[in-house]
């Protein structure tokens, strides 16, 4: 018994110790997990936090109406471009869109030469028929005088008679003429062409072009003395000088027609078109809108109203009537009074901080 004690001295002691140990371990291992795993749950949620997209600051509103109204400051203002117009209501004419061609006049130089030698073959004719009239009548009285024979009468007398038939067809084919003249380009080129004017004559020479503007179906309006018109896909406009109503309706469109003259020095060419437009009613009194000023939404025009120092609201315009250059001509009674600024640059950046406040909110609200 006593060699037993003394080989395992404090035995039991010891192992608790060992056992306590052992525990103190696998607590502190425990700890130092559970330690390990709420920092990395800490270190995950900043990261994710750190890698969110940054929204940009919301720069939309509604006013008292339910309209949105962007607010830009002065700097992000000027870093965006944008500009303010402050335009002046002046009267301005209404004008209808039309679309012309410029007519090939081969037929008007046929014509115009065939009158021509027409005339100068009654001329012919007529010189013809006083010379064989003399000869005649010095016949018929010679034969009185029994000095001439009855053959040289009557031969004098066939002369004198187809002469006058020469006349007489010359002068139908005058008429024909005159008649198709008259039918075919109306009373002003078809007189022109009778009478020899200058209207025909600086066409034929193509000093000057004749245009058949035609207007929109439905459309009716006094032609207007003079007209603008654009070329081809040039924009830039050209006067051009009223002449007549058409006698022939152009078959694409089935409008009410009229002749316009343009000068050469346009440079337009037979079989060209044109846009045109006529000044139709009383003057209005209105705005010019610079394009760049105009965004469409929906299929409508609207520009920006600056409604404060930071402040703008989009506005809805009418475009029916067209400035040079592109702008609109936008009637006073049609914009707020006094009227405000308009943005003149930038406005399409204003548009798309409204769609951006729309989406914005739409994923705040998911």
């Amino acid at each position: 018994m006593a060699g037993s004690e003394h080989k395992n001295p404090g035995g039991p002691g010891r192992r608790i110790v060992r056992l306590l140990v052992i525990l103190a371990a696998i607590g502190g291992l425990g700890a130092l997990v559970v330690w390990g795993f709420l920092a990395g749950r800490g270190e995950a949620a900043l990261e994710a936090e750190r890698e969110r997209p940054l929204k940009a600051p919301l720069r939309v509103s509604t006013d008292g109406r339910g309209q949105p109204v962007v607010t830009l400051g002065a700097a992000t203002r000027k870093q965006s471009g944008i500009e303010f117009t402050k335009p002046e209501p002046t009267q301005h004419q209404d004008q209808v869109r039309a679309y012309g061609t410029v007519l090939d006049l081969d037929k008007l130089v046929t014509l115009d030469n065939n009158y021509v030698t027409a005339v100068a073959q009654l001329q012919s004719a007529q010189a013809k028929v006083v010379a064989s009239k003399a000869a005649f009548e010095r016949a018929q009285a010679l034969s009185k005088d029994n000095v001439t024979t009855l053959a040289q009468l009557q031969t004098a007398e066939a002369t004198f008679g187809a002469d006058q038939a020469g006349v007489a067809t010359a002068e139908a084919q005058i008429r024909t003429l005159k008649a198709t003249a008259l039918h075919e380009w109306g009373t002003v080129i078809g007189k022109a062409v009778v009478e020899g004017g200058p209207l025909v004559t600086r066409l034929i020479e193509r000093q000057s072009f004749l245009l058949q503007i035609t207007l929109p179906p439905g459309t009716s309006i006094p032609p207007p003395a003079t007209a603008m018109v654009q070329f081809g896909s040039s924009a830039t406009r050209h006067q051009v000088q009223f002449v007549s109503s058409a006698t022939q309706a152009d078959p694409k469109i089935q409008g009410l027609s009229f002749y316009y003259v343009a000068d050469a020095a346009s440079k337009p060419l037979p079989g060209m078109n044109a846009l045109a437009f006529l000044s139709s009613g009383s003057p209005i009194e209105g705005i010019e809108v610079p394009s760049s000023a105009v965004v469409w939404w929906t299929g409508r025009a609207w520009v920006y109203l600056r409604t404060g120092a930071d402040t703008f609201t989009r506005h809805e315009i009418p475009t029916d009537a067209a400035a040079p250059g592109g702008n609109f001509i936008v009637p006073v009674n049609s914009l707020p009074q006094p009227i405000p600024e308009i943005v003149a640059q930038g406005a399409q950046t204003l548009l798309s901080e409204e769609f951006r406040a729309q989406i914005q909110v739409g994923e705040d609200n998911k």
